[in-house]
């Protein structure tokens, strides 16, 4: 018998914010074999390089439409930093405007897919709409200390989103 997996939705606002970190692009079928995981690991080996980081124990992972190719996207596995002097070899800086979200917590043991779907589900019966600003699909927040190649991972989904018109 399964149970019914539910998810809490709630409305938060993030303040812009700058980010440094590693960028990927590439397909959804590649991300899922575990490229992106990859690019995680580099992070956490890579975050001794980055300055100003406020909050080295929070790992987000930015993803965004690729726009000429609908199976693709561009992922960033970034760090928000303070301020910006230098971005280290082989990094980027990207920056994200002040938003509302969806935010949802993926709990152990859950469904990746339900959570997603539910947290879908929220927007449109509460009526919102996704606010692609950018090409900013959404971002999930993961404790660094989480090893990037757990199968059953904990983490914060974020989806921007606005009120239907």
């Amino acid at each position: 018998m399964s149970v019914e997996q539910k998810n809490s939705v709630t409305l938060v606002t993030e303040e812009s914010f700058q980010a440094v970190g590693l960028k990927w692009e590439g397909t959804f079928d590649v991300a899922f074999a575990g490229e992106i995981r990859d690019v995680q690991k580099k992070m956490h080996d890579r975050l001794n390089e980055i300055q100003f980081v406020e909050n080295p124990d929070v790992l987000l992972g930015l993803s965004y439409h690729a726009t000429q190719n609908a199976s693709s996207f561009t992922h960033y596995s970034v760090v928000k930093a303070s301020q910006v002097e230098d971005v280290p070899s082989g990094m980027v800086m990207i920056s994200v405007p002040e938003l509302t979200y969806a935010k949802c917590e993926h709990a152990k043991g859950q469904s990746i897919k339900q959570s997603y779907n539910n947290i879908y589900d929220w927007i449109k019966a509460e009526g919102y709409k996704e606010n692609r600003v950018g090409d900013l699909t959404h971002f999930e927040k993961y404790q660094m200390a989480q090893n990037p190649y757990d199968q059953d991972p904990e983490f914060t989904i974020m989806i921007p989103i606005t009120k239907e018109t």
